[in-house]
């Protein structure tokens, strides 16, 4: 298997990418809802808080355009904040983050993943959050997903062998659940921060040995 990451703009690096490069795309955009300044238990972790900027703006309507030329299967999270940029989906993941479990959390208790998927159905994942009451207790960025979450959808939906991108790779949960399932993965992120803490791990993952199932 084989991973690729590039510290940039996803826009330059996705330009400059082969046609039929990629199998799939499953990314977390940021929102542009400005909760970049983190709050409560997704904000203040260790007595600090997480850098703003990352989520101040939405991506511009060429890299949704982008996204959708590649003509592959395409996830994004938080679908429903683009809804003003993506042609309506028909099949809809739903991330439920809390299960039965009560717990105060000021956000919402599922999120919504778009896809361009031809079904006319609704999937559900019960994953519990991260950083709450999950096993995955680690937590390096603000929107970071559980890497069980991310391992079903991408069993679920593609192939083992087959290139997954992630534009907004992040602290990289996606390129570690790629490793984990047998995947190549391509990931680019434009924070120095993030993308040293998403090679960090992914390269941790990949000294692991896999389970076969």
């Amino acid at each position: 298997m084989t991973v690729e990451l590039y510290l940039g703009d996803c826009l330059e690096v996705m330009r400059s990418m082969p046609d039929k490069s990629v199998d799939a795309v499953i990314t977390d955009p940021p929102y542009g809802i400005n909760m970049d300044g983190g709050a409560d238990g997704f904000g203040v972790r260790s007595g600090r808080r997480y850098e703003r900027g990352w989520d101040d703006k939405p991506p511009s309507q060429e890299l949704f355009d982008l996204l959708i030329g590649f003509k592959k299967p395409l996830f994004l999270f938080g679908g429903n904040y683009f809804t003003d940029k993506i042609p309506v989906g028909s099949h809809w993941i739903v991330w439920d983050k809390k299960g039965n479990y009560e717990f105060k959390n000021p956000f919402s208790d599922c999120e919504l993943v778009w896809t361009n998927v031809k079904k006319k159905v609704v999937k559900k994942y019960t994953v519990i959050q991260q950083g709450f009451i999950a096993e995955e207790k680690e937590r390096f960025h603000p929107t970071q997903k559980p890497v069980t979450l991310m391992k079903r959808i991408i069993e679920d939906y593609t192939r083992e062998g087959d290139t997954i991108l992630d534009p907004f790779m992040g602290s990289g949960t996606t390129g570690v659940a790629c490793v984990q399932t047998g995947r190549n993965f391509i990931g680019i992120e434009i924070d120095p921060t993030y993308f040293a803490i998403a090679e960090r791990r992914i390269k941790e993952a990949q000294m692991q040995p896999r389970l076969e199932v």
